[in-house]
C-alpha cells in the first residue's frame, strides 16, 4: 500500500529566516541634523564610556609605537636624553665664553639647563604626539571603528615612557652636582602631570586639523622653538619690567615649569597663584579639547576618506 504522504509537498517553516533576512537588508543608519550638544548628558556619558573602553587598545598602540620608535635607531633610547645634554653643553659653553649673560640661577647652570630642557622636551612631546598619532592612524581610522580616545591615551603613554628615561638623567644630574633636595620633591611629579595635561590639551585640540593639513605638522615645531625663548628654560625669570619680562611672566607655561623645578630643588614655590591659574587652565582646556576632538573627528575621518 502506497504511503499517502509520499507525493505530498514538504512544507518548511522559513518565516524566521525570512524575517532575519528582511531585517538584515532593511536595516539602515539614520543621521539626524540636530547636534549631539543638544543632549550633553548623553554625550558626556558616551565620551566617558569610550575613554574607559579605549584603555586596552591604547596600551597596545603605545607598546607598538615605542618599539617602532627605537627599532631602527642605532642610539635607541639614548635619544630621549641626548637633547638635554647637548643643550646644557652648548649654553654652558656660550655662557662661560661670555657670549650670553644669563645671570644668577638657583642651580648650577649646566644642571639648570639640563633639567629645564628635559621638562620642555616633555611638554613639546605632549603637544606634538597627539597630532602625530592621528596622522599615522589615517588608514586605521577610515577602515576600523574604534574609540578615538585610544590615540590620545597612547600619546600620553609614550610621553610618560620617554620622561622615565629623562628622569634617570635628572637623578644622575642631582648626584653629580650634589644638589640638595627636600620633601617637596615628592610633589614635583604632580606638577609635572599638570604640565603634560596642558600640552596634551593643545595637541588634542589641534589633532583633527593636523590630520587634514600638513601645515600643522611643519608649523608646530617652529612655533614650539619660538615659544621656548619666551619660557624660562635656559634663563631665570626676568626681574625687569620690560616687554620681554611681561611676556615671560604672562606665559601660562612659565609657572608650571618653574614650579616643577622649585619643588624638585629648593622646595619654595615662588608663584603659587600663577601655578594654580595655569593648572585650572590646563584641566579646563583638556575637557574642551576632548569635546572638540570627539565632535570633529567623524567629519575629519569623512574628509580623509573622500
Amino acid at each position: 500500500m502506497a504511503n499517502r504522504d509520499e507525493n505530498k509537498p514538504t512544507v518548511t517553516n522559513d518565516r524566521p529566516k525570512q524575517r532575519s533576512m528582511r531585517k538584515r537588508y532593511n536595516s539602515h543608519i539614520v543621521y539626524r541634523p540636530d547636534s549631539n550638544m543638544r543632549r550633553p548628558l548623553k554625550l558626556f556619558m558616551t565620551m566617558w564610556r569610550d575613554l574607559l573602553g579605549s584603555r586596552e587598545l591604547a596600551w597596545q598602540l603605545t607598546k607598538r609605537d615605542i618599539s617602532a620608535q627605537y627599532r631602527q635607531s642605532f642610539l635607541g633610547i639614548a635619544w630621549a636624553v641626548i637633547p638635554p645634554i647637548v643643550a646644557a653643553a652648548g649654553f654652558t659653553f656660550a655662557t662661560n665664553s661670555y657670549v650670553l649673560n644669563i645671570g644668577e640661577t638657583d642651580l648650577p647652570y649646566p644642571a639648570y639647563v639640563m633639567f629645564s630642557t628635559a621638562l620642555w622636551q616633555t611638554f613639546t612631546e605632549s603637544v606634538t604626539l597627539p597630532m602625530q598619532k592621528v596622522v599615522q592612524a589615517k588608514t586605521m581610522l577610515t577602515k576600523i571603528s574604534f574609540p578615538r580616545e585610544a590615540l590620545i591615551l597612547s600619546a600620553v603613554g609614550q610621553v610618560l615612557f620617554n620622561f622615565a628615561w629623562k628622569l634617570i638623567l635628572i637623578v644622575g644630574m642631582f648626584l653629580w652636582f650634589r644638589m640638595p633636595t627636600s620633601a617637596s620633591v615628592l610633589l614635583a611629579p604632580v606638577a609635572l602631570v599638570h604640565l603634560i595635561v596642558f600640552g596634551t590639551a593643545i595637541g588634542t585640540f589641534l589633532a583633527p586639523m593636523g590630520a587634514l593639513y600638513s601645515d600643522f605638522a611643519k608649523g608646530i615645531p617652529l612655533i614650539m622653538s619660538a615659544l621656548m625663548f619666551f619660557t624660562p628654560v635656559v634663563y631665570p625669570i626676568p626681574s625687569s619690567e620690560g616687554a620681554f619680562g611681561l611676556v615671560v611672566n604672562l606665559n601660562p607655561i612659565t609657572p608650571l615649569l618653574v614650579t616643577i623645578r622649585e619643588l624638585a630643588t629648593t622646595g619654595i614655590v615662588s608663584d603659587v597663584s600663577g601655578f594654580w591659574s595655569s593648572s585650572i587652565l590646563a584641566f579646563c582646556g583638556i575637557l574642551v579639547a576632548w569635546l572638540v576632538y570627539k565632535l570633529s573627528m567623524p567629519y575629519t575621518i569623512e574628509r580623509m576618506s573622500s
